[in-house]
C-alpha cells in the first residue's frame, strides 16, 4: 500500500480555510477515477499536449494497440503522482495543482532531451 503524503506546511483547513468555490477532491461526482480528476481539474488539454509530444517523439503510431502502448505508461505514472500526492481534505483545486505540475515537469524532461 502507497502511503498518502500530508498535506504541505501550513495548509492545514484551520489556517487555510479553502474558498467556497474549492470543494473537496472526494466529492468528484462518477466516483473517483483518473477519467474524473483529468475531466474535473480541466487538464485533459495539457495531458493531451504531453501525450502528443511522446507521440512525436517516438515517431508516431501506427495502430491503436502502438497507440495505447504509449499512453498507457504515461496515464499510470499520473495515477501513481496522484496517490502519492493526496492527502484526506485536498480540494479539487489542491487535485489540479498536483495534476498540472506533474504534467509541466514531464513536458519540461521530454523537452530536455
Amino acid at each position: 500500500m502507497i502511503e498518502k503524503a500530508t498535506p504541505p506546511e501550513g495548509s492545514s483547513p484551520s489556517l487555510n480555510p479553502e474558498p467556497a468555490c474549492d470543494t473537496p477532491a472526494s466529492d468528484f461526482s462518477g466516483g473517483v477515477t483518473l477519467e474524473r480528476i483529468i475531466d474535473e481539474t480541466d487538464e485533459m488539454s495539457h495531458l493531451n499536449q504531453l501525450i502528443l509530444l511522446h507521440v512525436e517523439r517516438n515517431g508516431g503510431f501506427t495502430t491503436h494497440e502502438a497507440y495505447f502502448s504509449l499512453v498507457q505508461p504515461i496515464l499510470d505514472l499520473l495515477e501513481r503522482e496522484i496517490r502519492l500526492k493526496y492527502w484526506p481534505g485536498m480540494t479539487k483545486k489542491d487535485m489540479k495543482l498536483v495534476v498540472q505540475d506533474w504534467i509541466d515537469c514531464e513536458i519540461a524532461a521530454l523537452q530536455k532531451r
